[in-house]
């Protein structure tokens, strides 16, 4: 029985207790974080950085605020793209160039084109 009591003690006196991190703490680094918080930027500037949204809506639904806005600049988009001009009337006005060259012309270029991306050139 001796023995046993000795060869547990001797276990327990080989177990390193001491603490992984040290016993006194850096004191520059006990207050980072109020250091940090004190010199943190204020709202105006993460807006402009693009961080923050520059929105004052509720989280929960700036996500659909963001999808009404795509939705509202793509319907600006058709309703300038449904208002312009026909290109007979921008060739009449000067502003574009007729092309001399027939549909399959233009449709030989193009694949002739293409073809020349696909292997790397051009």
């Amino acid at each position: 029985m001796a023995n046993k009591d000795t060869s547990v003690s001797q276990t327990e006196a080989s177990i390193d207790d001491t603490p992984i991190s040290p016993s006194r703490p850096d004191p520059r680094r006990k207050n980072s974080l109020e250091q940090h918080l004190m010199h943190r930027p204020d709202r105006h500037e993460l807006v402009e950085k693009n961080i923050l949204p520059a929105t004052s809506a509720a989280p929960g639904i700036q996500a659909q605020q963001k999808e009404l806005e795509k939705h509202m600049r793509a319907d600006s988009l058709n309703e300038k793209i449904a208002h312009r001009p026909s290109p007979e009337t921008l060739i009449k006005g000067g502003v574009l160039h007729d092309d001399p060259r027939s549909p399959e012309e233009k449709y030989a270029e193009a694949m002739e084109d293409e073809y020349a991306k696909r292997e790397g050139g051009a």
